[in-house]
């Protein structure tokens, strides 16, 4: 496998045969006013995680990479980000859109204040707009060229009013690019997270997915689909490789324990996070001392809406 190739690929039988033991059916639903009251009342746990992604990917390109490739930006474009969070991603495709029109929106006050402080004092012209995605009537009809949503759609109460927005919204010959993850992304997690809470005898609500199998690499097209001429799926990998585990936990802790300390896990206790960060901790350190390493295997990608 070549470092410098692009298109990496981490998949193995052994990968796939994990997948399919160990990710449930069943995924968890996260609603907008959670991310609004309560995981993004600031942006220190999606700071965390962008740090990670960065610091430990192995694909040479980053998510803005991808991003750029997709949205096939020449400079001009008035570009939306629904879900901007901290402005980390329009930050780093600003440079790209010199003459061009970035508005940021997010229905979380405090993720669109970090995206406002993150550009301030740019040259590029830059808006702020607070609202939910499946709600955009503060925007006219063809208002944008782009129209991006980074791995936050699971979030959005009603996708189907929030595409036919996106569809009214967007110029003729304009492009909708959406992120998310296939399922079974990075199954090492989820692995250690159940073995865990199995050993832990944890109430059978928190055996669940990631809340993105709401809408995933398997089942957006079918939802894309009625909004846009066409929808093209674009997958790609990478690989976190973590060499000590506190970095890992660190990783974990800001995705909150996979859901599990989320809503469905609000009424236990605090000595139960601790117990599972202790179990998880011991496991990956387990995997770090044979192999050198503790991996998570990225399998993402995003949707090009035409």
């Amino acid at each position: 496998m070549s470092f410098t190739d692009t298109h990496l690929d981490f998949r193995t039988p052994e990968l796939d045969a994990l997948a399919s033991a160990v990710i449930p059916k069943r995924h968890f639903e996260l609603r907008s006013e959670d991310a609004r009251d309560d995981y993004f009342t600031d942006t220190s746990k999606l700071d965390a995680k962008q740090l990670v992604h960065d610091r430990f990917r192995t694909n040479p390109l980053a998510l803005h990479d991808h991003l750029l490739r997709a949205l096939s930006l020449r400079g001009t474009e008035e570009l939306l980000d629904l879900g901007c969070g901290n402005g980390e991603l329009l930050a780093r495709i600003r440079p790209y859109l010199g003459a061009g029109h970035l508005t940021a929106f997010d229905i979380a006050p405090a993720a669109l204040e970090a995206a406002r402080q993150r550009l301030d004092g740019v040259a590029t012209p830059c808006e702020f707009v607070e609202g939910s995605a499946d709600d955009l009537r503060v925007f006219a009809d063809d208002s944008f060229d782009r129209v991006m949503a980074v791995y936050m759609a699971h979030y959005v109460t009603d996708l189907d009013a929030c595409f036919a927005e996106v569809r009214r919204v967007l110029r003729p010959g304009g492009r909708f690019v959406l992120a998310t993850d296939s399922t079974d992304s990075m199954v090492e997690m989820w692995n250690v997270h159940f073995a865990a809470l199995r050993d832990m005898n944890a109430p059978e609500t928190l055996f669940r997915a990631t809340p993105k199998g709401r809408i995933s690499l398997s089942n957006g097209t079918e939802q894309l689909t009625p909004h846009f001429a066409s929808v093209e799926r674009v997958d790609w990998q990478d690989q976190l490789q973590f060499g000590k585990a506190k970095q890992f936990m660190a990783f974990y802790r800001s995705c909150d324990h996979c859901c599990a300390s989320s809503r469905p896990g609000a009424d236990l206790p605090p000595e139960f996070f601790a117990e599972l960060e202790e179990r998880v901790h011991a496991r990956v350190q387990a995997e770090i001392d044979a192999t050198g390493y503790f991996a998570l295997t990225k399998l993402t990608g995003h949707f090009i809406c035409c």
